[in-house]
Order: C-alpha cells, then sequence, then structure tokens
C-alpha cells in the first residue's frame, strides 16, 4: 500500500502543476512520474538545492528518498499501472553505494560519450517501457552530459460499462458546429457517476467518474464556461479527494443542475432513473519542460553550474541541465471496437403513465480528466482536454 503522506503529496504537486500548465491548448501530464525522481534528486542533494526541492516534494529530505522508492514499488504493483526508472552514468562518475542502493536493482547503465549510440539507447529504453507511445527520451545529450534519470510509466484500464460510439455536434462553446467523434452511454447508477460540486475556488464543478475494471478510474471535470481551465482542474483534484462538499446524481433539482447538466422527467414504462453521460472522444500529447517551473519543481538552484548540488549522489560535483516529461493520453469506447446491427419491431402493448427522472451531462467544451488509483486517491495522470477528436461530417 502506498503511503498516504505521498499520495497527499503527489496530488498537491499534482494540483499545482495543473494550475501553472493549463492554458489555452490541451495537454497532460503525470505528476507521479515526477515525483520519484524529485524525490531520489532530494536525497542526494545538499545545500539551498536540498531545501528548496524538499519544499517542491512536501516532505523532508530524510524520507525522500525511501518515500520515493516505495511509491515506484507500488506503483508497479498496481494491476493496469507499469512504473520503471533508468540511470545512465558516465565510466568516471563515482556514485555514492548509498544513493544508488535505493534505486531498484539493475537500473544503472553508462554512457559512452557516443552521442550516437547513447541516444539509441535511451530513446530505445523509453519506447520499450511505454510500448511504443513514447518513442525518444526527453533529454538532451551534449559532451557534458554525466547522469540521467528517468522513469516511464504506463497506465491502462477498460470501462467496466462501454460507451457506445456516435457523432456529437455541440449548439454552442468553444466546439460549435464542429462534428466531434462523441461516445454516450446510458446508466442507472446516478450517484455512482455524477457528482455537482457547487462551490470550489474554480466556481461549481460537475465530476463524472468512469470506472475502470481493473481498479483504476477516470474523472471527467467540467467547470463553468468561463472558468480558467487550470483553477478548474486543480479543484477537480480536490473534490475527488472530497474536499468540497458536492450533490449526488440522485440529490440533484430539475433543471440546469450544474456545469452541463440538466435534470429532466420523461413518460416512462417504470419511475427508475437514467442518466445519459456524453463525451468526446480524445487523444491528447505534451511534452514539458520541467525547468520552466523551475520553483514549482524546486529545481531554480540546482541549475547553478557554478558549484555542484548534489554531494548524496556523487563526490563530483553535478547541477542540473535538463528536466522534460512528454506524455500521451487517449480516451476512446474500448480497446477493441465491433458493430453489428439487429433490430426487433414490436408494437406497444399498453400507454406508459409513469414519470421518471432524465438526467444529461455534455462534456461538449474543453474539460479536464484525472486518471485515478481507486483505493488509494492517487491521481495518475491528469490532463485539459482542448481538441477532441473529429467525428465524420453526417450521421450514418
Amino acid at each position: 500500500m502506498i503511503d498516504a503522506t505521498a499520495v497527499r503529496a503527489v496530488n498537491t504537486l499534482t494540483a499545482r502543476w495543473a494550475r501553472a500548465a493549463v492554458a489555452d491548448e490541451g495537454t497532460a501530464f503525470a505528476a507521479t512520474g515526477v515525483w520519484p525522481l524529485l524525490a531520489l534528486l532530494t536525497g542526494g542533494a545538499g545545500g539551498p538545492a536540498r531545501q528548496e526541492l524538499e519544499g517542491a516534494l512536501g516532505v523532508g529530505a530524510d524520507r525522500a528518498v525511501a518515500l520515493g522508492g516505495q511509491l515506484l514499488g507500488s506503483l508497479d504493483a498496481m494491476d493496469g499501472v507499469h512504473a520503471a526508472t533508468g540511470l545512465w552514468t558516465r565510466q568516471d562518475l563515482p556514485i555514492r553505494p548509498e544513493w544508488e542502493a535505493a534505486l531498484p536493482p539493475g537500473v544503472r547503465s553508462t554512457l559512452t560519450g557516443d552521442a550516437e549510440r547513447d541516444r539509441e539507447e535511451l530513446d530505445g529504453w523509453a519506447s520499450r517501457r511505454t510500448g511504443g507511445a513514447i518513442a525518444e527520451l526527453p533529454v538532451p545529450l551534449t559532451p557534458d552530459t554525466r547522469l540521467v534519470l528517468a522513469g516511464a510509466l504506463t497506465v491502462q484500464t477498460a470501462w467496466l460499462q462501454p460507451f457506445r460510439p456516435g457523432w456529437l455536434r455541440p449548439m454552442h462553446g468553444p466546439w460549435r458546429d464542429r462534428s466531434l467523434a462523441g461516445l454516450t452511454r446510458k446508466t442507472d447508477d446516478l450517484d455512482g457517476v455524477l457528482r455537482v460540486v457547487p462551490d470550489t475556488p474554480a466556481g461549481p464543478l460537475t465530476l463524472s467518474g468512469v470506472a475502470g475494471d481493473n481498479g483504476l478510474d477516470v474523472h471527467l471535470v467540467l467547470g463553468a464556461e468561463d472558468a480558467v481551465g487550470g483553477e478548474v482542474l486543480e479543484a477537480g483534484i480536490g473534490a475527488v479527494a472530497g474536499e468540497y462538499p458536492g450533490l449526488p446524481g440522485s440529490a440533484l433539482p430539475l433543471g440546469e443542475a450544474g456545469p452541463g447538466v440538466r435534470v429532466g422527467e420523461v413518460t416512462s414504462w417504470d419511475a427508475t432513473p437514467s442518466l445519459y453521460l456524453t463525451t468526446p472522444q480524445f487523444t491528447v500529447t505534451a511534452r514539458h519542460d520541467l525547468l520552466r517551473y523551475a520553483e514549482l519543481f524546486g529545481l531554480r538552484t540546482a541549475q547553478d553550474t557554478s558549484r555542484g548540488h548534489f554531494p548524496g549522489i556523487s563526490p563530483s560535483p553535478l547541477a542540473l541541465s535538463s528536466g522534460q516529461q512528454s506524455m500521451t493520453a487517449s480516451f476512446s469506447a474500448e480497446g477493441f471496437w465491433a458493430a453489428a446491427v439487429t433490430a426487433f419491431a414490436m408494437d406497444a402493448a399498453g400507454v406508459p403513465q409513469q414519470k421518471a427522472k432524465l438526467i444529461s451531462v455534455a462534456y461538449d467544451r474543453p474539460f479536464g480528466f484525472l486518471a485515478v488509483h481507486r483505493a488509494t486517491g492517487l491521481v495518475l495522470t491528469a490532463g485539459w482536454v482542448t481538441e477532441p477528436e473529429a467525428g465524420a461530417d453526417t450521421m450514418w
């Protein structure tokens, strides 16, 4: 089980990164992939760099390495999640044995100094560890490069209840009149799928939880039309953790009940309420320069090349020259889709008389997503969708 301190620290870093990184374009990021590496660096840092890293990490340096190693092991033990660490050093760089002992066994390799050969090795590692999703390790190699520390994270789940692919054409907002690849599903589990949080620092939020079959969930987060994306995603992380009171689907009043949510009544054969969830299919890719957010990650002083900052890693002076993350995330109906058409015609026998609640939830303008480990609440990946996948120009 993951230490609760690490869960809180990672989720806090995710929320801060969301506020800083989400802008007008779609993005995806994984603080879960960065935090363990920062923990390893913190344990080996000294002086002001150590203090800055501690502040960004949210835990003391004396616990950082142990928590980082524990988190890496816990991630790789999760169903649907795979985590890997890689360390490459020049042959002439001595590494403290006590620091290397905190790494998973067998992860250390050698930088030869041959740029082409080293590039091939690093990129091959990234591709193998992500099933080909990431083809290049996002790090520049120069003649001065002495050490590369890398992490890979993959997250995969299949929906317990698949979506039905279709066609979506929003009538208003940034995606107005665009033909999008829509996904729809109907459920009577109002409370398990939908929660409206009326009051957060970002304003009202609508959260829809999509359950995976292996203990992972994806939460879709929609704010008010004029809300700032970074603030919506940051508040969404708190809302998923239960920091703000909200209303479950069954408690929502008739009418406009929240961002993207409308509650009405329809004539039905029985009084069972139902919920229709509609969202576009999407794929988001991004590459982040972590040094651009040096204060966020505690990396400002560590870049100063006038002195070394990691005496706990090597007796040779080391300074940080690069920190980047590449990521891709996709949301679809299911991993494999096959279509068949079957029809039966039946005449109605009698006239339906009962009234049933009908809730429609539409993610038809930019929104956020959070992939969460259900048992611990750890946010594995997060992102913001501004360019959903296009659909057919006409319905078939």
